[in-house]
């Protein structure tokens, strides 16, 4: 872009008075020359790559979310009783099946609790039998009125009583004796072994955490998406997934989407479900899911570059009648791979609109679109660096 200026011929005549020599300048025209009149004849230059027309054009909405990658098949094996850990099979790392042997637990003290329980059953079912048999005698007894009724029902109540302590006695033991069996460290799943809590020779109480199983087969991403774009999304959709580290994207399915936003955010929870057959990716790993919405709306836009912000409102410039004219636009859609924006009011389709940014331009300017762009000394209007 150039400015040129157009400046009447000067004449100048030079008087000689009494051997003293004066200068006076004429210009064409009658009447003292303006300060301003330079600034009013300059005429802004913009080559046609410079001036653009707002095109029609399909702007697919993208919807971007983040966050690291885990693994919903992780299981938590845990000492099932106090006890010693004698040995760990495994290390971190290493991958493991559903029903292999991990490790040995010294359970002494289970194997006593349920001896001591099984003897509890043989005692209750003597008192039971005892019972019963007095209950039985007191029946025929009964019949031929040789005690009260009263003491035919005691002795019932006797018997059921010392019959129910028997039942609890039994259930104690199948509890003991079920611990028992899943007091053996076995493995629950297939997966490769994450973490090592504890150590050989370490003292297990129950409930302790003692290895970490991760099964990598199928991995899930979950993040946050703002609430005037989740109803745009819905179980199912492919989504890209970019993982770091691995320079193809990969494809997932959204699996669910929250019910409620998470308070104040007023962002909404959505979860992929990326298969991982073949243990490519890792639990841990942070990936950028981006889904693509299509659009079936032809719509007006500009180039990114051509939108310019003044005391907070979004304008643009223009070329119109030979003049620059600056216009306040609304917009809509941005497309960053595209470098364009949507324009919801403000221009017509047939608009000569500032493809870039420049510095020191003034409503009202002349302007004009020429084929090519000299080399001028100085410009009135310098485009910005992007």
């Amino acid at each position: 872009m150039r400015k040129s200026w157009k400046l009447g011929g000067i004449a100048a005549v030079v008087l000689l008075v009494g051997g003293a020599g004066v200068a006076v300048m004429a210009s064409k025209g009658d009447g003292p020359k303006k300060p301003d009149d330079d600034k009013a004849k300059t005429v802004l230059e913009f080559v046609p790559s410079e001036v653009v027309k707002p095109t029609l054009t399909a702007m697919p909405a993208l919807i971007e979310f983040s966050g690291p990658l885990v693994a919903p098949g992780t299981v938590i094996v845990r000492a099932k009783s106090n006890g010693t850990l004698l040995n760990l099979a495994v290390g971190e790392g290493s991958r493991v099946k559903a029903g292999q042997a991990l490790g040995q637990v010294d359970l002494e003290e289970l194997r006593y609790r349920i001896a001591e329980r099984g003897a509890s059953v043989e005692a209750m079912r003597a008192q039971m039998e005892q019972a019963e048999r007095s209950y039985k005698a007191n029946e025929g007894l009964a019949a031929k009125s040789f005690i009260a009724q009263t003491a035919l029902d005691n002795s019932r109540a006797a018997y059921e009583s010392a019959r129910a302590n028997w039942n609890a006695a039994k259930a104690q033991l199948d509890t003991s004796q079920v611990t028992m069996r899943q007091a053996a460290l076995v493995a629950p799943i297939n997966g490769i072994v994450a973490k090592r809590h504890a150590l050989p020779g370490e003292k297990l109480a129950a409930e302790q955490q003692i290895l970490t199983i991760v099964d990598l087969s199928k991995l899930e991403l979950a993040g946050l998406v703002g609430t005037h774009e989740v109803s745009r999304l819905q179980p199912g959709m492919a989504v890209q997934v970019q993982v770091e580290g691995v320079d193809e994207p990969v494809q997932a399915k959204i699996a669910r989407i929250a019910p409620s936003a998470e308070p104040g955010t007023r962002s909404i929870g959505v979860t992929l479900v990326l298969d991982n057959p073949r243990e490519l990716y890792r639990a841990g790993q942070y990936a950028v899911a981006k889904v693509v919405l299509q659009d079936d709306t032809q719509r007006l836009t500009v180039p990114l570059a051509a939108i310019s912000r003044n005391s907070g409102q979004e304008q643009v410039w223009m070329i119109e009648k030979g003049a620059l004219v600056r216009r306040i636009v609304t917009t809509g859609r941005s497309d960053a791979q595209e470098g364009r924006v949507e324009i919801l009011n403000g221009l017509k389709p047939e608009a000569q609109v500032l493809a870039a940014r420049f510095d020191n331009l003034r409503e009202g300017d002349k302007a004009t679109v020429v084929a090519t762009k000299a080399k001028v000394a100085s410009s009135a209007a310098t485009p910005v660096q992007q």
